[in-house]
């Protein structure tokens, strides 16, 4: 018993050399890969150019959807007290209700294969597509913030001789776009991941750069570096959303 026990104790020298092989092929292996997916052919050109157009089309689509939103929102309260809206309202709802419940992939599919057949580039076609939908949900985020607003308010407008609309842009959404400016910015952060599938419509964005890569490489590496850009992306957006968020409330404290 003593000899096997002495003899399991001198085999640990050698299994602890195994594993250290292992570790180091396993990070030579991955250290290559890293290489042909970034360095090699200066494909780190390639993701800079798939990030841009990433930033591009979620900056040009937020503020669409913050466009389409306000107007769909304004619309839908004013609806409420003016019925002489409501075709405009009808049209609002049935546009949320469609986008709302179709997925974005599908919306980018008809747009790019059915509405804008003659176009060849996918990247304007990504953003009026992102902007739709953002719009959709952009819309509920400016009625909530325009409910957010004592009626009181609305009616100091009216008693001062300000009409309806004038009561609306000069005192109720000032107010209202400063309550919900840190769930835009949240808006922002989510429309730059939604972005990821708009390769579907041939957009060389990042993800579509990375699977590229990825596939003339034939390393899995490049996803894991595109994860890591969008994830630094989304870590220092949400950061700012906050001191953002720590200003809005000490100005309200003041």
């Amino acid at each position: 018993m003593e000899a096997v026990h002495r003899g399991d104790t001198e085999s640990l020298p050698s299994d602890m050399e195994r594993l250290e092989k292992v570790m180091a092929e396993f990070l030579q292996t991955h250290y290559y890969n890293l290489y042909v997916a970034l360095i090699e052919a200066d494909r780190w050109k390639q993701y800079l150019e798939g990030l841009g157009r990433t930033l591009l089309i979620a900056a040009c689509a937020t503020v669409m959807g913050i466009l389409i939103g306000l107007v769909v929102a304004v619309i839908k309260v004013s609806a409420v007290n003016n019925r002489k809206l409501w075709p405009l309202e009808a049209i609002c709802n049935l546009y949320l209700t469609v986008i709302r419940g179709t997925p974005v992939v599908v919306q980018l599919l008809i747009l790019y294969t059915a509405v804008f057949t003659s176009m060849t580039n996918g990247t304007p076609v990504a953003i009026v597509g992102f902007g739709l939908n953002s719009g959709a949900y952009v819309a509920e985020i400016f009625r909530s913030g325009i409910l957010s607003i004592s009626r009181g308010q609305t009616e100091a407008g009216r008693s001062l001789g300000l009409t309806s609309w004038m009561t609306m842009r000069l005192i109720v959404l000032p107010q209202a776009i400063k309550n919900i400016l840190p769930a835009l910015f949240n808006e922002f952060i989510t429309l730059l991941k939604e972005t990821s599938v708009a390769g579907y419509i041939a957009v060389r964005d990042l993800t579509k750069v990375a699977d590229g890569i990825k596939g003339r490489a034939f390393v899995g590496e490049p996803l894991f570096i595109a994860a890591v850009i969008y994830l630094v992306l989304v870590v220092g957006m949400t950061q700012i959303q906050k001191q953002l968020e720590r200003r809005l409330a000490k100005g309200d404290r003041r």
